[in-house]
């Protein structure tokens, strides 16, 4: 299917500009065709961090474009109204004000602010007034074993709280037991729920047995109208690696390809140092290319991350490194 320029149902974000993913009826022969080669990936993979260096002024825009693309995120058990108060000024100004300026982007804010939904309206209300959304992760996050109705229900709550996004979690059994109906259905229900808000599907990679499931798993969740596809919670054993990147973004260029809609990418947990991120960078444009490094189609998951990007960015301007603690995010 060739994409045409008559779509009217874009994404309802600031900076999004794409029409929106409508889904399509479940393919299974288009599923059960899809294959991974494990040993190339890996092989693949391993060659990434060398492809490319980018040093000085280059590093420096490069780490620049990777705080635009982050989801600045706080899902901790003891999250309070004034650690979230504080991200989101992280979020408004996430480098010191006279780097920005020597850097020439004095408005430099991240993608999103990702918070559970007992902070959506706390985080709302300290973002009013700026164009940064409120991402909410739902559907029973981490595990999305709670009942399904409740997981619906969770999804249109926060979207009436005033989350722009949501982040929700499959159930892992239906991929690990090939029940691709199943899940095809859930999400197509979870879609359905967040009507006008962006949902991201978590396929939790890590949890999923192999990268021919991960391959599958991303497919099904395009299908089934998903705007972004997530690695992870960021709270299994193993979160965002390469070869699953390489596997899910290579699933977001073949949905393109067939039906003409972009779908965002959004690797999350464990990425926490900016050399991390320029490797990520450089995957994206290499497989998917300059389109796909905007907000509306890549986000980092990531709290640590900003930090560190920062403190690279400061000896950039002034020729030194500063203590770590000087860039504390919450």
């Amino acid at each position: 299917m060739q994409k045409t320029t008559q779509h009217t149902d874009t994404h309802q974000l600031p900076q999004a500009v794409e029409p929106r993913n409508p889904g399509m009826a479940l393919d299974l022969d288009w599923v059960q065709s899809v294959q991974a080669n494990t040993s190339a990936i890996e092989r693949r993979a391993k060659t990434i961090s060398g492809r490319r260096s980018v040093k000085k002024d280059h590093q420096a825009a490069w780490l620049l474009k990777a705080i635009s693309l982050i989801d600045l995120t706080t899902l901790s058990g003891d999250d309070t109204e004034g650690r979230v108060k504080r991200l989101c000024a992280k979020a408004k100004q996430p480098v010191r004000q006279e780097l920005l300026e020597k850097l020439g982007v004095p408005d430099l804010t991240t993608g999103a602010i990702c918070v559970y939904h007992d902070m959506i309206d706390t985080a709302v209300t300290a973002l009013a007034g700026t164009s940064i959304p409120v991402a909410a992760v739902s559907t029973g996050f981490p595990a999305g074993l709670s009942p399904f109705h409740l997981r619906v229900e969770e999804i249109r709550q926060s979207v009436t709280a005033g989350a722009k996004e949501i982040d929700i979690v499959i159930t892992r059994r239906h991929v690990l037991q090939g029940n691709w109906q199943a899940l095809y259905d859930e999400m197509r229900s979870f879609r359905e729920a967040c009507g006008v808000a962006h949902v991201k599907a978590i396929l939790a990679t890590g949890e999923l047995g192999t990268l021919r499931n991960v391959a599958r798993a991303s497919l099904i969740c395009m299908m089934a109208g998903a705007d972004f596809i997530k690695t992870s919670t960021g709270k299994e054993s193993v979160n965002a690696t390469l070869p699953v990147s390489l596997v899910m973004i290579r699933a977001i260029r073949d949905y393109y390809e067939r039906t003409g809609y972009r779908v965002g990418y959004k690797p999350a947990g464990g990425i926490s140092k900016a050399k991390d991120a320029l490797v990520y960078l450089a995957l994206i444009k290499d497989e998917l290319g300059d389109r796909w490094l905007q907000p509306d189609l890549f986000r980092f998951g990531a709290s640590s991350l900003l930090g560190d990007i920062e403190r690279q960015l400061e000896h950039h301007v002034t020729g030194t490194y500063s203590a770590g603690y000087r860039h504390a995010i919450g």
